[in-house]
């Protein structure tokens, strides 16, 4: 057996042994929501400006056990979804859980991510979330999914990252040496995993960061497996993170969670060291952040296969002229006190709670930002605050 699929069958045994992730299956749709997996608001994100087309073709390349993939199905009512994987068991519970909740417009496939250009057509859409790290090389994963991105799509992909999970990665080499003479007994490595957690001292590094961080998921097996027992794992720094990029031969969109990702969080009591930091190249600043904050357990970001259009809406005549609609992904709508996007709580004027009332309304009438703040007697200002907080999502005018 070549290593390549002596490693497939390894990580296919463990997922079989632990379907992951091992969420619970239930009778109505998912509550909550994750706006990485609305293609409306990943496309706004990706382009500043809503997408044209809705019928499209999603692909979630490693589903594991269907929680993203339900999700996407029902996020993305008029889309059709496919989901992929290694695993046999892990698939029957990704199709269960979509019949239990309603999911109609998903399909499943026992396939590699590293055979995805196997399947037929193309997908304006590829989420790819914990999956690239755990292949035996990641790189032709990432260019197997490249060929199935159809131009103009965007591609969501989440990756470890290598500084903050240095303690995961020293127990896991701890438990590979205690069980040397049988390595893919996976319910036995959970055994001695935990009894080394309940033996070290309680200040020892890797049990403080168990505690601080992982300790709640990690109390079902599944999750303590998949993160201290899996026979493949490659973790990332911005600099490898970027070779992979650049394997792909997608663009670099951003990262999901850019708030990160600004220096001004990490220097910005220093104006003079601020300054020659942004004077970086972009890589190099990224690269800047994970060492002074090497918190990065992972990276999530965006890809795109060009041509991908951009809008900025900084000119106020584009932005009055647009057509505006409510965020799809809130939560406590319909009420001043809301969260966005980023589930961040957000506590609206009675103004701006009135004009944000008349977008949602204008679904059918489709009339511009400009007519609707002269219909509420609202202003620019307040229009400009709801787009900056993610409350909006923009259509341009054919004329702009």
């Amino acid at each position: 057996m070549s290593e390549s699929k002596h490693i497939h069958s390894a990580v296919a045994k463990l997922y079989n042994t632990y379907p992951f992730p091992p969420e619970p299956l239930l009778d109505e749709p998912p509550p909550g929501y994750n706006w990485r997996w609305s293609w409306i608001a990943a496309y706004a994100f990706c382009t500043g400006r809503k997408p044209a087309q809705q019928d499209i073709r999603i692909l979630d390349a490693g589903c594991g056990t269907g929680v993203g993939t339900e999700y996407l199905g029902h996020l993305n009512p008029d889309a059709s979804v496919m989901g992929i994987d290694i695993s046999e068991e892990t698939l029957e519970v990704a199709q269960q859980r979509c019949q239990r909740s309603g999911t109609t417009n998903v399909e499943f496939q026992q396939l590699n991510v590293e055979e995805a250009q196997t399947l037929e057509g193309q997908f304006e859409m590829i989420n790819c979330v914990g999956v690239l790290h755990h292949l035996p090389d990641p790189a032709a994963g990432i260019q197997a999914l490249a060929q199935k991105l159809a131009p103009g799509g965007i591609m969501h992909i989440f990756v470890y990252g290598e500084l903050g999970r240095w303690e995961v990665r020293l127990m896991q080499n701890a438990i590979a040496l205690l069980q040397q003479d049988n390595p893919r007994d996976y319910r036995q490595g959970v055994k001695i995993g935990r009894k080394l957690f309940e033996t070290l001292p309680e200040n020892n590094r890797i049990v403080k960061r168990e505690k601080e961080r992982w300790a709640l998921d990690n109390q079902r097996d599944a999750c303590f497996a998949d993160m201290y027992l899996h026979p493949q794992e490659i973790d990332y720094n911005i600099n490898t993170l970027f070779a992979l990029i650049e394997q792909s031969g997608l663009d670099f969109v951003g990262f999901s969670n850019p708030e990160f990702w600004q220096l001004e969080r990490l220097l910005g009591k220093a104006p003079e060291l601020l300054e020659q930091a942004q004077s970086l190249p972009e890589r190099d600043q990224y690269r800047l952040i994970e060492l002074l904050d090497p918190e990065v357990s992972h990276y999530e970001f965006f890809l795109a296969k060009p041509p991908l259009p951009q809008w900025d809406w900084s000119t106020d005549n584009d932005f009055l002229a647009a057509i505006p609609e409510r965020h799809p992904c809130m939560e406590g709508w319909e009420s001043q006190n809301l969260f966005n996007a980023d589930y961040e709580l957000v506590s609206l004027s009675q103004i701006e709670f009135k004009l944000l009332q008349a977008i949602d309304s204008n679904q059918t009438q489709q009339q511009s930002l400009r007519e609707i703040l002269k219909e509420t007697g609202t202003n620019l200002t307040q229009a400009r605050s709801l787009h900056r907080q993610k409350l909006i999502i923009l259509t341009p005018t054919a004329s702009h």
